[in-house]
């Protein structure tokens, strides 16, 4: 039986949110791991773990969600995301780990970390909370939304957003300075072309 009733418009509202950014990101995360949209991939990740990295917030901006039961419905298997992580190994070989300061808070001591488990365990997370929310009790969806956002996929999202713009940042801006010179006057010639501009030298 459905608990959505027994929620607040506002948390209702919220669930209905987190339900919708959890299918676009896993959505996107499927599509690219496909290997659809290879020249987008990580432009598009980015805006995948970007917008979830939002939704998140919000789930950890409010106060502790209590379930509607005390234990967990049983509202189906759990995901087998497995052949989404081997997919996403193969399409980011070479870039896959990196090293980050496991809690800044408390220590600098640097890990290491996969983007392809992150995105994964990602998604499973919010598959989760999926089939709860579809199976209609939203109040068990939220908390494990926020539960599991607290304690692990919320780091794990920033984690990611962070190497993507890394990746993102070195492929656009680690030019060498004789090509940038090269595109910046060319691309300065071509707007005086289009602007009509005439060399004054030449009368």
């Amino acid at each position: 039986m459905s608990d959505q009733l027994e929620l607040d418009s506002d948390l209702q509202a919220l669930g209905g949110a987190t339900a919708a950014a959890a299918e676009r990101y896993i959505e996107t995360v499927r599509q690219v791991a496909s290997g659809a949209t290879p020249d987008a991939a990580i432009p598009l990740l980015l805006l995948a773990t970007s917008d979830l990295t939002a939704a998140g917030a919000r789930l950890g901006a409010i106060v502790d969600v209590v379930p509607a039961s005390r234990f967990e419905p049983d509202d189906g298997p759990d995901p087998d995301v497995e052949p989404l992580r081997l997919s996403l190994v193969n399409l980011l070989e070479g870039i896959d780990d990196y090293h980050e300061v496991s809690d800044p808070l408390v220590s600098g001591e640097v890990s290491e970390g996969s983007l392809s488990n992150d995105l994964t365990d990602i998604a499973q997370a919010l598959l989760v909370g999926l089939n709860h929310q579809r199976a209609g009790n939203l109040s068990e969806a939220l908390w494990w939304w926020q539960f599991s956002y607290l304690s692990d996929w919320g780091e794990r999202a920033a984690a990611a957003t962070r190497v993507l713009l890394g990746l993102i940042s070195h492929l656009r801006l680690d030019v060498d300075p004789d090509v940038a010179g090269e595109a910046k006057f060319e691309a300065l010639h071509a707007a005086d072309d289009a602007a009509g501009t005439v060399d004054p030298s030449r009368g």
